[in-house]
Parts: structure tokens; C-alpha cells; sequence
């Protein structure tokens, strides 16, 4: 009955409200198969990894595996050869049954070390179970290697010896092939995991310079975005078109501070063009009192700096400069080669105080970033100089460019 309402109510609902409720039903079965469909494919891409990967490691495992065995059946036909033993019919199918029966009990001995979890690296009280099981391996590969040449009668009838004797001779002169292979096992294997270690290591290294980056560069002044806004809404009725401006130069301030996320480095034109917007926008709310100049090796401005790094000088000198004293001064931006190095220097008028604003974000942020891209390469130091002016220098080394 209440099917039968449901389907009386669909057919006399109005077209639009069936396209609508058609396309409900559509969107919540995406919204149910999407997901499906993207599990599936990541788990499909999982697992054609994890396949390949091990297909890989088990041939190479093989490879490895055959071609030992094969070399120690070549090295022992070479020293028949060299001892003239060329018409020994024993010695060639005694050494074929070696290497068979060390294929198979290695492959054994391989596969309880897996099983048993005793790969390195091992708990110190697993070593026991190893030593058993290695020593174990090593008693059954002489004890069926003896067994089957008793079996096949491999042996000269003249100088037959019991079966006790041929396995402890075989104890002493074929354990050793076990040993090695099981050297060489765990050898490669704690190569192969320090390898791991060490490529763990630079990743997560890397992971953690990109984090510190990324943490440094997000940091963007929240006052200097207050008093630009409140220096653009003051100008909106006296200088519309100077206020038009000065938000074209705001916008390209905060979209290069989104940016930087994204690039470790920038060129330093691109740079220079985000201090000039954000000095402009100074110079709204500083007017006369801030005076500023350029001394710039044109050579320099494709030379690679860290982005919004000559901005955070800038504004750390107007911060701590121009903005505490009452006539205000002068902001010197210079970029020039020396000694094989870009130098960066911002100058302006005040004093640093050695206690007060010398670990502020700012100097802290251009130390880190220039330690976690170039290492000891560059240096940064801020200094007052004789004429009454504090500078900031920055010494990167020269890029070589490809055009």
C-alpha cells in the first residue's frame, strides 16, 4: 500500500520536482560510489606496488641464489680440471647433488628465517632461535646429502666408508657452503636496511627543512595588513586613483606571500618589485618622513633569494628604524657581487640596541631559511655603522644561470 502511494505520488509530482528529486538520488549515489571508486583505485595502484616491489626482490633473490650455487659448481669443476680428475665419473654428479640439495635446504633455511621473523634487526633474545635453526639446516643438508649418495651409490666401492663416516666428513668440509650463504644472507640484508635508514633519513629530513620553510615564510605581519588597509580607506575620498593603486600593491604583496609557499626561491627582480609595492604602501602612512633609495647591480636581479626574505628586512627596518623616530629617515636597499657572493644589504637610519630587536622574528627567520638552503654558504649579520644607520647584510652564493 504504501509502495503503491509512493509511486501514485511520483507519477503526479510536477516535472521540475522529479528533475529535482532525480537529481538528489544521482548526486547521493556519487556521493556512496565516488569514494568506492577512489578506494579501489588507490588500493589497485597499492597493490600493483607491493606486487612489482616483490616480484623484483624475489627475482633478485633467485638470481642471487642460482648464480652462487652455480659458482661454486664451476669452482669445483675448475680445481678437477686443474688436479686432472677429467675422468672422474663421480666427482661431477656428487657435486650436481650438492648444489641441488644446498638449493633446497638455503631456500628452506631462507624461508624459516622469514617465517620465524629473523631478518635484521633481530631482539637479542631471538639470536638463540637463529643459531638452532641455522645450526639444524646445516646437520640436514649433510645428513641428506650423505643419505643420497649412499642411496645412489656415488661412491668408489674400493674406499667405501659407512654412512656415519661420510656424514661427518660431509659436516666438515660442506658446512661451511651454508655458512657462507648465510653471511652473505645477512650481510646483504643489513646493507639493505641501513641503505633504508639512511634514504629514511633524508626524507624525513627534507620533510622537516620543507615544514620549518613553510612555517617561517606563512608568517605575515598582521599590522603592516592593518595600517595598509586603514592608509587605503583614508585615501579612498581624497586620492581615489592614489587609493587604487595602493590596493593593486597590496594584493601583489599578499599574493607573492602565498606564493612563497610554494618556491623555495625566487629572482631577486620579482623580489625587489614586492619591496617597492610594500615601501609605497609605507610611504602612504609615513609620507616625507620616509625617504628611500636604491642602489642595485642590474647584473643581480636574476640571481635566485629566498622569497619574501628582503621584504622581512625591510619591514624589520621600518619596524625598529623609521617607525621610532619622529623625523623619520632613510630605508638604502643595495645588491651588488663581492668576494663571489650576492650581497643583499638594507640600511637604515636609527641605532640597533645589541638587547632590544636584535632576535625578532625577522632576524631570526633570515637566519633559518638561509641555513636550511644553503647550509654554511650564507651568512647574515646586522650591524650599526658609523653614519648613524643600521644594516642588515645578507651573503648568498652566485648561481650559475642557464639561459
Amino acid at each position: 500500500m504504501f509502495g503503491n502511494r509512493a509511486l501514485f505520488g511520483y507519477r503526479n509530482m510536477p516535472d521540475h520536482r522529479k528533475v529535482r528529486r532525480f537529481k538528489t538520488l544521482i548526486s547521493a549515489k556519487q556521493r556512496l560510489i565516488l569514494p568506492l571508486i577512489k578506494f579501489r583505485g588507490a588500493w589497485g595502484r597499492l597493490s600493483v606496488y607491493i606486487c612489482s616491489n616483490m616480484r623484483s626482490k624475489s627475482s633478485l633473490y633467485w638470481t642471487c641464489q642460482l648464480g652462487g650455487w652455480l659458482f661454486y659448481g664451476l669452482t669445483m669443476v675448475f680445481f678437477a680440471f686443474i688436479f686432472e680428475n677429467k675422468t672422474n665419473n663421480i666427482l661431477y654428479p656428487r657435486i650436481a647433488i650438492t648444489i641441488l640439495i644446498g638449493l633446497a635446504f638455503t631456500h628452506l633455511l631462507r624461508e624459516l628465517i622469514v617465517r620465524l621473523k629473523l631478518r635484521p634487526p633481530i631482539q637479542v633474545q631471538k639470536w638463540w632461535l637463529l643459531i638452532i635453526t641455522v645450526l639444524s639446516i646445516i646437520i640436514l643438508f649433510n645428513l641428506a646429502n650423505s643419505a643420497l649418495v649412499e642411496w645412489l651409490k656415488m661412491y668408489d666401492p674400493k674406499i667405501k666408508v659407512s654412512v656415519e663416516k661420510r656424514f661427518l666428513y660431509n659436516l666438515i668440509l660442506d658446512s661451511p657452503l651454508v655458512l657462507v650463504w648465510f653471511s652473505a644472507y645477512y650481510i646483504w640484508h643489513y646493507v639493505d636496511l641501513g641503505s633504508k635508514t639512511e634514504i629514511q633519513k633524508a626524507r624525513l629530513e627534507s620533510l622537516v627543512k620543507e615544514l620549518e620553510l613553510k612555517t617561517i615564510k606563512s608568517h605575515i605581519n598582521p599590522h603592516f595588513i592593518f595600517n595598509a588597509l586603514n592608509s587605503i580607506r583614508a585615501l579612498v575620498d581624497e586620492n581615489p586613483e592614489r587609493a587604487r593603486t595602493a590596493i593593486t600593491e597590496l594584493s601583489n604583496i599578499l599574493r607573492s606571500s602565498m606564493q612563497a609557499e610554494k618556491m623555495e626561491t625566487v629572482p631577486f627582480e620579482r623580489e625587489l618589485n614586492i619591496v617597492k609595492d610594500y615601501l609605497a604602501l609605507e610611504y602612504i602612512r609615513f609620507e616625507d618622513r620616509l625617504q628611500v633609495e636604491y642602489d642595485i647591480d642590474e647584473d643581480t636581479l636574476d640571481q635566485p633569494v629566498p622569497p619574501m626574505m628582503l621584504q622581512t628586512l625591510v619591514e624589520n627596518a621600518i619596524k625598529h628604524g623609521i617607525g621610532k623616530q619622529k623625523g623619520g629617515g632613510l630605508i638604502r636597499v643595495i645588491s651588488d657581487y663581492r668576494n663571489d657572493q650576492h650581497e643583499l644589504i638594507v640600511q637604515n637610519s636609527g641605532h640597533l640596541d645589541e638587547n632590544g630587536n636584535s632576535d625578532g622574528f625577522g632576524i631570526n627567520s633570515t637566519r633559518n631559511r638561509l641555513k636550511l638552503l644553503f647550509g654554511g654558504k650564507a651568512s647574515f649579520e646586522i650591524r650599526n655603522t658609523e653614519q648613524n644607520m643600521v644594516e642588515a647584510v645578507v651573503k648568498m652564493p652566485v648561481q650559475e644561470l642557464h639561459s
